[in-house]
């Protein structure tokens, strides 16, 4: 009788060392406080996904999401105004005065785009766009005619559209073009879905979108009314077989993992804030952003840093 009390009290103990020992850890994993995020619409979609993962396992952490353009975030952060800015494009050495730190956090593109009712898409298709036509189009005002790019006289007008705001999906796509933001031409529309709106109602309009404003999330398709346009990657006159991946997001995103859409239009995307986060609760989201949170970017249409790049991001976040 002895034995099986003195049994039934060292289960007791085990057990009751056990709740402890779960509580201890339910304790210590317990995160809570907000996260104040704004900027580029590039990375909005993802921050948005990972934002919601991370509150499902941290359910008394708020973070609150504006998307506004890359200049908006990083500004917002410099200024204390968020704990982190999402940035779309390098960062610049005046920002870095100010104090801007930053890691890298995933991949994506910008890629140009038309109307699916162009009169003159079925050869845009098959030919693809050279670089210099781009540059004649947005930069030197030297091509003004659809026909000009197709090689065929037409009597259709190009109508030229960027974006107003100051964001990266503007400066890496004049980047493309070796030249700057403000050098490009066009009527300036406001935000991703503001670009892709004005190319849809346009017939003869030409616009660029990060990828996933271009790519329906469910169908990975084109979303309705636009049409990606293919870039001559080695002006020879035509899209070859490896160069036709654009009607699919799937393709894409594995043509700028596999560095075969150049760079830029590729580009990462970094989270910044001012100084080094000192906030617990930014510091382990990014932290789960850069390891754990990596497994939610190719579903989200984004492409995964190396492992090699993320260790380097990590480290970024170590103790001086």
């Amino acid at each position: 009788m002895k034995a099986i009390l003195a049994c039934i009290l060292v289960v007791s103990l085990l057990f009751a060392v056990g709740i402890q020992t779960g509580l201890a850890e339910v304790k210590s994993d317990e995160l809570k406080g907000t996260i104040a995020i704004s900027g580029a619409w590039a990375l909005y979609p993802m921050t948005v996904k990972w934002a919601e993962e991370f509150q499902k396992i941290y359910p008394k952490v708020k973070i609150d999401i504006a998307a506004g353009g890359a200049g908006k975030g990083v500004a917002d952060a410099l200024a204390g105004i968020v704990d982190i800015g999402m940035v779309s494009r390098d960062i610049y050495p005046a920002e870095v005065e100010k104090g801007a730190w930053w890691v890298s956090v995933t991949k994506d593109a910008v890629v140009p785009t038309v109307n699916e009712s162009n009169p003159a898409l079925k050869e845009l298709l098959v030919r693809g766009v050279k670089r210099e036509f781009f540059l004649g189009i947005w930069i030197e005002d030297k091509i003004k005619n659809w026909g000009e790019v197709i090689g065929r006289e037409m009597p259709h007008l190009i109508h030229v559209y960027t974006r107003s705001d100051a964001c990266g999906a503007a400066e890496t796509w004049a980047q493309y073009l070796g030249k700057k933001q403000e050098d490009l031409l066009g009527v300036g529309v406001y935000g991703d879905p503001g670009l892709v709106e004005a190319v849809k109602k346009d017939t003869l309009g030409i616009g660029f979108n990060n990828i996933n404003y271009v790519y329906d999330a469910k169908t990975k398709k084109p979303v309705g009314g636009i049409k990606v346009l293919p870039i001559d990657l080695n002006g020879n006159g035509q899209i070859d077989k490896d160069e036709n991946f654009y009607n699919d997001r799937d393709e894409v995103t594995k043509a700028i993992a596999t560095g075969l859409y150049p760079s830029p239009p590729a580009r990462n995307l970094h989270f910044v804030s001012q100084g080094k986060p000192k906030k617990e609760v930014v510091t382990e989201f990014i932290k789960w952003v850069l390891t754990d949170g990596q497994k939610y970017v190719p579903e989200s249409g984004y492409i995964n840093l190396s492992e090699e790049k993320l260790r380097e991001e990590l480290n970024k976040l170590k103790s001086e």
